[in-house]
């Protein structure tokens, strides 16, 4: 079996791949994520998983290389990880009582074929109408300051729902299984088998 290589340091990303049971390891791609003029969500995280996962090819010759990227639109402005308590009230504030569409990139790129697979998935969040006491507390508790979007649906982010809407909730987290088992498979990985 080809060993697969996450080009990621997300903890997040790393603790989900960890449910598949399959080896890995992890190594920080350097791209930069800096949007392109003009460039929507959905092309933004597609180029970027591509670039990430083709960026540690040299390095990892014979490996499969997942790239992901991620970023959360509100209201139709791209949104990313807050890095701060304020920014993240204000990300809540924007996103209360709306619907807020998850882009996720994702590809798997073989370093011995060249073989390419890449998609974009996304994935729709209904916010409830929030108070700021609800913001202020939410923000405080579970501290969403690398996150997009401001919330952690794996934990107590949940509260702040009416709906989600999606193929795969783990696309939510930042790495969609679904799809990425897919991708495997074409290349002959399968954790079932």
């Amino acid at each position: 079996m080809q060993r697969i290589l996450l080009a990621s340091t997300s903890t997040y990303r790393k603790m989900l791949l960890e449910k598949l049971r399959l080896p890995f390891i992890c190594a920080a791609p350097q791209v930069d994520e800096t949007p392109l003029p003009g460039e929507n969500a959905e092309a933004l995280v597609l180029r970027l998983a591509v670039a990430k996962a083709q960026a540690l090819a040299m390095a990892y010759p014979d490996r499969l290389i997942i790239g992901s990227d991620q970023v959360c639109v509100i209201n139709g402005n791209i949104t990313g990880k807050p890095h701060s308590e304020e920014n993240a009230r204000e990300q809540l504030r924007q996103a209360s009582g709306q619907k807020v569409t998850f882009y996720t990139g994702l590809a798997l790129y073989n370093s011995h074929s060249n073989h390419l697979q890449a998609l974009c998935e996304p994935f729709h969040v209904h916010f409830r109408s929030l108070s700021e006491n609800e913001i202020a507390t939410y923000v405080r508790l579970e501290q969403p300051l690398n996150c997009a979007g401001s919330f952690k649906s794996e934990g107590l982010g949940i509260a702040l729902f009416d709906r989600l809407e999606g193929r795969d909730p783990n696309a939510l987290i930042g790495l969609p299984l679904i799809a990425l088992l897919e991708m495997l498979r074409a290349e002959g990985i399968n954790p079932l088998v």
